[in-house]
């Protein structure tokens, strides 16, 4: 079982995320991430969708994704040729005397401090998912309050657009 990333042009109207998780939850299907976003076109909205299965399985759910009304576009990404980003808002419980620390781990994650207290640090960081999951373990010990965490966004790398990419019914 590996991680897929779908992206989808989706008609930018009420309901259809909910029609679309609905055909993930109908399959027993589980969503690792979704970011969904306006397009340069107002008319449409992007959805980028994080699942893992075997590739029988996600080929399936890309058909099915496929003939959704509201669905113009689906495609899987490939990973090793996309920009993949995450961003995450991190609360770290940090005692005064701990601040150095958390500040010179932040610099070299390239996380910036967006807010202080005198009992914690908000911290934002984007970057792939890799990154973000090294950030977590190094803050762990520290203490987590709570975070935010908005999924992964992704684009083809080059002057290929969701509109080039083949369609799976394209293919068949």
């Amino acid at each position: 079982m590996k991680k897929h990333l779908i992206t989808a042009l989706v008609k930018n109207q009420s309901g259809v995320l909910t029609r679309i998780s609905g055909l993930f939850a109908r399959r027993c299907f589980n969503i690792d991430s979704l970011a969904v976003c306006n397009t340069e076109d107002e008319r449409f909205s992007r959805m980028t969708i994080v699942s893992t299965g075997d590739d029988a399985t996600i080929n399936q759910v890309i058909k099915q994704l496929d003939k959704l009304v509201d669905v113009i576009k689906v495609s899987e990404l490939d990973v090793n040729s996309s920009v993949l980003r995450e961003l995450l808002l991190v609360k770290i419980n940090v005692a005064a005397p701990q601040r150095p620390e958390i500040e010179m781990t932040c610099k070299v994650y390239k996380a910036k401090i967006i807010d202080l207290s005198p009992e914690s640090i908000v911290a934002e960081i984007t970057g792939e998912p890799g990154k973000i999951d090294g950030f977590l373990k190094v803050i762990k010990p520290y203490g987590i309050i709570e975070m935010a965490r908005t999924g992964l966004t992704a684009l083809e790398r080059g002057a290929v657009s969701i509109n080039d990419l083949t369609d799976y019914n394209e293919l068949v």
